[in-house]
């Protein structure tokens, strides 16, 4: 089951630094957004967090699956629930973004219906201090992706 958390005080830090390694940031995007937390036999094991960004958009900011649940589809389930809840808000466009070496999220965002709209440069560079690693790739550049809902 997916739902909205009411307090902020409760979202899942530990899932939530999975997919921003920044505290700092994550705290000043939840008190924003609001945080959803997917849970599995009383377990939290799947988040992800909604802010509004312009009139009629609304961004997915953070998604993250605990490691020990990867590759059962959960990853999928969220992103579908994102965007449905999105709809029932009123929104009319949803956009997520990932690093250039989110090879993964990237298939998977387009798999859900999402498209490549641009890149920003340099964007983990200017905004976090210690350099990201991920698939061993440094993480420099953000690829954001869009859909009209």
């Amino acid at each position: 089951m997916i739902q909205r958390l009411k307090e902020i005080e409760n979202a899942p830090m530990k899932l939530l630094l999975l997919a921003d390694p920044s505290e700092s940031i994550v705290i000043e995007y939840l008190q924003r957004g609001s945080c959803y937390v997917l849970e599995k036999n009383n377990q939290v094991i799947g988040e992800y967090v909604l802010i509004p960004t312009r009139p009629e958009t609304i961004e997915i900011v953070n998604v993250a699956v605990d490691e020990s649940f990867h590759g059962q589809g959960f990853g999928k389930k969220l992103i579908l629930h994102a965007i449905e809840e999105s709809k029932k808000l009123g929104y009319k466009t949803i956009e997520i973004g990932t690093g250039n070496s989110g090879v993964n999220q990237l298939a998977l965002y387009q798999k859900c219906g999402f498209r490549m709209i641009g890149i920003d440069r340099d964007f983990f560079v200017r905004h976090y201090d210690e350099p990201i690693f991920e698939n061993g790739i440094q993480v420099i550049d953000m690829v954001r992706l869009s859909m009209d809902i």
